[in-house]
């Protein structure tokens, strides 16, 4: 079944289990990958519609949701750093996250730790209309299910 609420609401208020704390800067697991080559901070920059799936059945009517939510879009800004500012999981406070190459090409999006962190996002696809991410976490990636961005305008 697809989520068509706020991302805000959605990240702050689904599931009730606890994330873990921003991993630290200058932490000894404070070394990330490099950003991927293939994917800029500016193409995640933007108004966003944002709608989630849990099953590949239901990912064409939650693209039209995603779509349909510009309206209220959610709103990806340039951090303080190289990063961009967006929620995570179960926490409605702004944190900035970093793009994170991986292995075998994959692309992630989260704190500075090694890439594929459990806090992470893994970028499944990034085009400039469209952005398909998931959870890294088993359990947050069951509760939220993997999100379509939708760029507005």
């Amino acid at each position: 079944m697809a989520c068509s609420v706020a991302l805000p609401l959605l990240l702050a208020g689904c599931g009730g289990g606890e994330s873990l704390p921003p991993v630290a800067s200058g932490s000894a697991a404070g070394a990330s990958a490099p950003a991927p080559a293939n994917v800029s901070r500016d193409a995640l920059v933007g108004r966003w519609g944002v709608a989630s799936f849990h099953t590949e059945k239901d990912r064409k009517r939650t693209e039209a949701e995603a779509r349909g939510q510009c309206k209220q879009p959610y709103v990806i800004a340039k951090g303080p750093g190289d990063g961009v500012m967006m929620h995570v999981a179960d926490d409605p406070k702004l944190y900035e996250l970093r793009l994170k190459a991986g292995p075998g090409g994959k692309n992630y999006l989260g704190f500075e730790a090694p890439a594929g962190d459990p806090q992470d996002r893994e970028l499944l696809s990034v085009k400039p209309k469209e952005i398909v991410a998931r959870f890294v976490d088993p359990d947050a990636n069951a509760r939220y299910g993997t999100f379509i961005y939708s760029r507005c305008g």
